[in-house]
């Protein structure tokens, strides 16, 4: 089930390779990634591939409740790794708005990622908790966020289960789980035990296993030893 590679730059070049093979078919394509330290490797790598991203839509798979270009913004990420060079041609839905709170923003954002799915591809992190998104094993009613089934496709999250503790914006499973392929990427050994945990025992349920244990969306899980 888990792809090793000897280092994060090896992970994130496959990484990056299986999401191009998602998107080069003709028609316009979805791409939903992520934030974190993991992914930037491979929007760099992405941002130098001329694959016709003029007909790819890129939005996040969760974000924090802050300006767009705040330290914290997973969507200053993006636009700073990824919406560069041959992929500056593609275009990008955000989830944070102008709204007074992060349920007013999801709420917004939920026409715009329902008009997205499925995705041709998705790139998701890991958190040490097991967290996806920003659906932490604390976040309240998180199984019901993560079913593939939920009433939203994005939330707002009050409170962060890890620093920083700000508020989320979140898709949930109904979202997450809708795509041709979904990519993991994580790395060191922490989470390579927490995985196989999770294939092993079926009592041990962080937000991770409901990726994991979903039926509707392929997905490869790529590891490698240490932090890109």
């Amino acid at each position: 089930m888990i792809e090793t590679f000897p280092t994060a730059q090896a992970a994130a070049d496959a990484a990056a390779e299986a999401i191009v093979g998602q998107l080069t078919p003709p028609g316009p394509q979805r791409l939903m990634v992520t934030g974190g330290r993991g992914p930037g490797p491979v929007y760099d790598r992405l941002a130098k591939i001329d694959l016709g991203w003029s007909r790819v839509t890129v939005t996040l798979s969760d974000d924090r409740f802050t300006p767009p270009d705040a330290a914290q913004s997973n969507e200053r990420l993006v636009r700073e790794r990824l919406l560069r060079g041959h992929a500056a041609a593609a275009a990008f839905v955000p989830l944070k708005a102008r709204g007074p709170t992060a349920a007013d923003d999801a709420a917004t954002a939920e026409p715009a990622i329902a008009a997205l799915l499925p995705f041709d591809a998705s790139l998701l992190g890991m958190g040490p908790d097991g967290h996806i998104a920003s659906l932490f094993p604390s976040t309240p009613d998180v199984g019901a966020l993560l079913d593939p089934d939920a009433a939203r496709r994005v939330v707002g999250v009050d409170v962060a289960g890890l620093e920083p503790f700000l508020p989320r914006i979140s898709l949930t499973g109904r979202a997450l789980f809708a795509s041709r392929l979904i990519v993991l990427l994580v790395s060191g050994e922490a989470k390579r035990a927490l995985i196989e945990r999770v294939a092993l025992d079926p009592g041990f349920a962080p937000p991770v296993s409901a990726l994991m244990r979903q039926t509707r969306s392929p997905v490869r899980i790529l590891w490698s030893p240490g932090d890109p």
